[in-house]
């Protein structure tokens, strides 16, 4: 195995000891500025309420996505293995991590391809970086669906990342012909991914234009990768790395709240995840209300899974009880239904995005 091979591996262990272990969120995603206008008379039966959701002509329990977290590294695959067994339990989609490390080298394959031997029956989702994408094409796209038998493919956009990594890919020329080649000549539905620092409508509108099917916002206000790769930075013995671990300080704030690409997007388009900053059932209530057809969780999700099977089924179903709570309490009998449940756009969002914005993309 190559040195750069070892070490995008070695990377994703990395990652996600930081997650779990340090602070890396930043920011506000903007789900505390939208309120619920509270019904006292909501007209349907909390036991009865239905969560499932509607995504890509598929039927999911549950609007809760698991978005894309690790794999690549052995030290990853009981993790991955973890969240595919939830996935099947709950009937909820699932996102892998970036799958570069096991497209240079195929003896890590099995810390993806476990998820698909764990869920036989969920909604996967394969991830390839723009870049990767760029300069290996539609062979790498195709071994990374087939790797876990996936039934659509994230394109991941990580550009502030990849710009303060020491080993990061600078050059972005070239990437959104790629993306609107491998729309036209994919089977697969193919869905573009932020991570972290959002989409605008005018980003979104290019994607739609070339024919991606979903988009998944990652937004501004969650996990920081600049945060994350700070901190990877400041544990080098470098010191031009050092020196890019205080430029990933100083970007942490760059990006668009989630709740503003979230309006953003839907403007232009649709399907949409609503991802970065999600934090419980009632963040994702808000983000189905504002549009959103699913909603992504990473970092809550992490620890548990690190943990074990019966640690992550308590956090998801906690997740599930306040959505549930939440939909009760706006008398919304079914997810659609949240679409239609009024609420009040308050603080710095209401500023960004305006009051009549906010209605206008409401679906």
């Amino acid at each position: 195995m190559g040195d750069k091979v070892r070490f995008t591996s070695s990377r994703k262990l990395d990652h996600l000891r930081i997650c779990a272990e340090e602070d890396v969120e930043c920011g506000d995603a903007g789900f505390g500025d939208i309120r619920f206008v509270h019904n006292a008379l909501p007209e349907c039966d909390m036991n009865k309420i239905d969560l499932s959701a509607r995504f890509l002509g598929r039927t999911v329990s549950s609007p809760l996505f698991i978005s894309a977290m690790t794999g690549g590294h052995p030290g990853t695959k009981d993790v991955n293995a973890r969240l595919a067994r939830a996935a099947e339990q709950y009937g909820i989609g699932m996102g892998v991590g970036s799958q570069r490390a096991a497209l240079e080298n195929e003896n890590l394959a099995d810390t993806f391809a476990i998820v698909r031997d764990e869920a036989p029956h969920a909604f996967l989702v394969a991830n390839i970086g723009v870049v990767q994408l760029r300069d290996h094409g539609i062979e790498w796209a195709e071994k990374a669906v087939g790797m876990i038998g996936a039934d659509a493919l994230a394109v991941h956009l990580n550009f502030l990342q990849e710009a303060i990594q020491p080993e990061g890919d600078h050059n972005a020329a070239g990437c959104f012909a790629a993306i609107e080649e491998l729309c036209r000549d994919f089977k697969t539905p193919v869905i573009v991914k932020e991570t972290g620092c959002g989409i605008s409508a005018a980003t979104a509108k290019k994607c739609w234009g070339v024919g991606v099917r979903a988009i998944d916002i990652g937004g501004w206000g969650g996990t920081s990768w600049a945060a994350v790769e700070s901190v990877r930075a400041e544990k080098s013995d470098s010191e031009k790395e050092r020196a890019l671990g205080i430029l990933g300080q100083d970007l942490s704030g760059w990006g668009i709240p989630t709740v503003v690409s979230l309006a953003e997007v839907l403007a232009t388009g649709s399907p949409v995840i609503a991802s970065g900053g999600v934090r419980s059932g009632l963040d994702i209530a808000k983000g189905l209300a504002f549009g959103a057809d699913l909603c992504g969780m990473a970092l809550p999700l992490l620890k548990p899974a690190m943990e074990s099977d019966e640690a992550l089924a308590r956090t998801i179903e906690a997740i599930h009880r306040e959505l549930t709570v939440a939909m009760f309490l706006t008398g919304s009998a079914k997810v659609t239904d949240l679409r239609k449940a009024p609420f009040l756009l308050t603080g710095r969002t209401r500023q960004m995005i305006g009051k009549d914005d906010a209605a206008r993309v409401r679906r």
